[in-house]
């Protein structure tokens, strides 16, 4: 039996949990107009620009995140980007943060062409490759860079020392590491004035658009 474009379409999406790029799907041969027209018949929804789901595909608890990572790289998007600050953090399970919306580090020079979801914060930043992991297929930041970009954000040393207890005993760091990053909080900390009842607003990054 042939292929149909839905069936292409769900092997592209499947990597994704549903989710693919129309970028994608133009490197595959299937053209905007396509996703379009899937779309306007119910087959696809539209989540961002640029980003679609396949109707009714079953979401799971890092939808969201997914389509944070695929929108920053849709239509010729940085590569070098990651989830990180209180997101990674609670991704990684050593924070009780529940942030309200999705932290997402880029390069500095990056040009984001798409209008920035009022759900995720851009943060700029050039990234290693020894800053960046992998955590359920998401690339996501280290768990000590990304206690160290929540305390420099935040000043909030109780919870950076916490993050660090949380992922010792997690097994994300082992005692050396633990230590090590404990002095460079104390280190950082101190040369950190408190910001008004610790707390730090993010906005959107104005130049993604």
């Amino acid at each position: 039996m042939p292929r149909t474009r839905m069936d292409e379409i769900f092997t592209l999406a499947e990597e994704h949990d549903g989710l693919l790029t129309s970028k994608e799907a133009r490197a595959a041969g299937i053209q905007d107009s396509v996703l379009v027209r899937l779309a306007q018949r119910g087959r696809l929804e539209r989540m961002t620009r640029g980003v679609y789901r396949i109707a009714h595909y079953p979401a799971d608890r890092l939808a969201q995140y997914r389509e944070t990572v695929l929108w920053a790289k849709a239509s010729q998007g940085p590569e070098d980007i990651a989830l990180s600050h209180e997101t990674a953090l609670l991704l990684y399970g050593i924070s009780d943060a529940n942030p309200s919306r999705v932290n997402l580090t880029v390069p500095t020079s990056a040009r984001l062409r798409r209008k920035c979801p009022k759900w995720v914060a851009i943060h700029r930043a050039n990234l290693s490759s020894d800053d960046i992991g992998e955590h359920e297929g998401l690339p996501v930041t280290t768990v000590s860079r990304s206690i160290m970009d929540v305390l420099l954000a935040t000043r909030r040393t109780d919870v950076a020392r916490q993050s660090v207890s949380d992922a010792l005993r997690k097994g994300l760091l082992n005692n050396a590491e633990a230590s090590s990053l404990r002095r460079s909080i104390t280190r950082t900390s101190s040369l950190l004035s408190p910001l008004t009842n610790g707390n730090h607003v993010k906005v959107n990054d104005a130049a993604a658009s």
